[in-house]
């Protein structure tokens, strides 16, 4: 609610505080000390007409059913809380779990083909056909995106809209119907109000969500110039990975696809095996893997990692250090060890699983 203040000096500023609550309760002179504050945010963090707007927030959240998670809340979202522009905070309505396993976002220009519609239905389709827990992230826009919803949705795969404006109300409105059925199989997120007005600069800013809520991004047909191609860069800069679909040299709507593969911006996919080459994916643990990591001599807390494993199939360290109970790093330790006795893989995200 406070202008000039974005998430990154929001952190700063809570970080050299010490908690939200003394933000507010610090003196005008003790707010101006603080690095990147200064006379005017320091005013504006004083005014008490910003505290009254967000228990107005906070009143419509409640009565319409809207969640929400803050950065330093347990329900923020893993891969989102490691960028470093992520929002402070988000709303979201629906049920998913952003921190599933598995989590790809698609994105595309929203004048699709029939070929790009056709590379979505043939790889989401893939996703439920090999049994992944999957969860399929877009934005909710014309063409690819809300093809991708669609295919997801179609193949019972949860998928997550996340939208440029508040929850209270919906843009496309065409897309309405797609919508309330990914409430009941995913859901909407922004990090924007009630009453946030439907400004281009929005749809941008948003991409960096998009992004970060993944561990990869699909690039399936973009033109030369376009809000995918920004979520392709965005998403380099956070180290995840970026794959695009080729096409015809010709066809508008594969530029900025061909583009990026010739470039290195993304590596060149043509379907499902390409993509579980690349990430290390693999339908079910495989007997043969499981067995040989048998014949390693295993300390007894090794030995409860891989037993964990091999009845999970895929733990993020955290959720391994929780379920075996100890520290994470003695289980970064544990991990590496035994990923050089070829018994475990790690994947992107510090997700770890039996070789």
């Amino acid at each position: 609610m406070l202008p000039g203040i974005g998430g990154i000096l929001a952190r700063n500023l809570v970080a050299y505080v010490g908690s939200v609550e003394d933000i507010f309760s610090s003196s005008l002179n003790s707010l101006k000390k603080i690095p990147g504050i200064g006379e005017q945010n320091a005013r504006r963090i004083r005014n008490s007409k910003v505290l009254e707007k967000a228990e107005k927030e906070l009143e419509y959240i409640h009565k319409h059913g809207i969640k929400t998670a803050f950065y330093t809340e347990p329900g923020y979202p893993r891969r989102l809380k490691s960028c470093v522009d992520s929002p402070i905070l988000i709303y979201y309505k629906g049920s998913f779990n952003p921190d599933k396993q598995r989590v790809i976002s698609i994105v595309g220009t929203r004048n699709a083909t029939d070929y790009g519609k056709r590379m979505i239905d043939d790889l989401v389709s893939a996703f439920a056909e090999r049994g992944y827990d999957i969860l399929v992230v877009s934005g909710l826009a014309y063409g690819i995106d809300i093809h991708a919803h669609r295919a997801a949705l179609k193949n019972n795969i949860p998928t997550v809209g996340v939208v440029a404006h508040g929850l209270d109300r919906l843009y496309p409105a065409l897309h309405r119907e797609t919508a309330v059925s990914m409430l009941e199989h995913g859901g909407l997120l922004t990090d924007f109000p009630s009453g946030t007005k439907i400004d281009p600069q929005n749809f941008l800013k948003r991409n960096r969500i998009i992004a970060g809520l993944a561990d990869a991004t699909i690039v399936v047909e973009s033109a030369e110039k376009g809000g995918a191609l920004v979520t392709a860069d965005i998403a380099s800069s956070y180290n995840r990975d970026v794959y695009a679909f080729p096409g015809r040299s010709g066809d508008v709507y594969s530029k900025g696809c061909n583009q990026l593969i010739r470039n290195n911006g993304a590596t060149l996919i043509e379907g499902i095996e390409d993509l579980e080459y690349f990430m290390g994916w693999e339908a079910v643990v495989r007997k043969e893997a499981v067995q040989s990591s048998l014949f390693v001599e295993l300390k007894p807390e090794e030995q409860k990692v891989v037993d964990l494993l091999l009845k999970e199939k895929e733990l993020f360290i955290d959720q391994i250090s929780a379920e075996v109970q100890l520290p994470v790093s003695r289980v970064s330790v544990m991990l590496l060890n035994l990923e050089f006795q070829n018994v475990i893989q790690a994947l992107p995200g510090k997700i770890y699983r039996l070789k």
